[in-house]
């Protein structure tokens, strides 16, 4: 089967490809460095040629909030009609948990427009909406600083590998469409400023967190439902610890 991976060369969209391909699919990791722009529709017909599923894991280089808004909805509207036009049968797309309770933040406001987009297009689709990756602890820590303190609000957190996050897609993919959405999160709920001070002393990074309930989330106020999935997601299975030993 021919499966289209557009954002196929990022840290999600690589592990997928490298799982797909495992399976032993026809798959392409479709980005700009490889001539498929969804902003442009460069390149699009021709890699959609054929297929029969496309995962659009791909994310905007800018969090600024008209330009995110922008990069999700342009390049959802290209990629649908291009689907469209090609006959694809399932279009899976990555998304965020929480994106409808956080509308002060401009880049959960243009996920939840992409999901719009989806869900109105035609096309048989399958939304994975997927808590924070580890992976992105650092940057979390790094936008939350101010001097020697990260400020980071006490609510609850459930964040997920990548690799979980890469896994739990394959399945979505290879599985019909369910014209809805699955959620995915870590095994371990944890307060977000306990689980970066913890990330912080592994690697010995002298700043203080400090844990305040008016701290915001990337510019929107969160408690404890804003970053945890609903009743029965799907859940991870490499918990913090182990994901810490192995990118060690």
């Amino acid at each position: 089967m021919k499966i289209v991976v557009i954002g196929g060369t990022g840290l999600i969209g690589s592990k997928l490809v490298g799982r797909l391909r495992a399976s032993g699919h026809e798959v392409t990791a479709a980005a700009p460095s490889s001539g498929v722009n969804t902003l442009t529709g460069e390149g699009l017909a021709g890699a959609l040629d054929g297929a029969r599923v496309v995962a659009d894991v791909s994310n905007s280089p800018s969090f600024e909030d008209n330009a995110v808004l922008e990069f999700f909805t342009t390049s959802s509207r290209n990629l649908l009609a291009a689907e469209a036009a090609a006959g694809v049968g399932h279009h899976v797309a990555l998304s965020v948990v929480g994106a409808e309770r956080l509308p002060d933040s401009g880049y959960m406001r243009a996920k939840v427009a992409q999901e719009k987009l989806i869900k109105e297009s035609g096309v048989p689709y399958s939304i994975l909406r997927a808590t924070q990756f580890f992976e992105f602890l650092d940057g979390i820590a790094g936008t939350s600083t101010d001097g020697n303190q990260v400020r980071l609000s006490p609510a609850l957190f459930q964040p997920v590998a990548a690799e979980d996050v890469a896994a739990t897609l394959a399945d979505v993919v290879l599985a019909d469409p369910v014209n809805g959405t699955v959620e995915l999160a870590g095994p371990e709920p944890r307060g977000l400023a306990d689980i970066v001070r913890e990330h912080l002393a592994h690697q010995e990074d002298p700043r203080e967190v400090v844990a305040d309930e008016a701290a915001g989330y990337f510019g929107a106020a969160i408690d404890d439902r804003s970053l945890t999935p609903g009743e029965n997601p799907r859940l991870g299975k490499i918990t913090y610890k182990e994901w810490l030993a192995g990118s060690r």
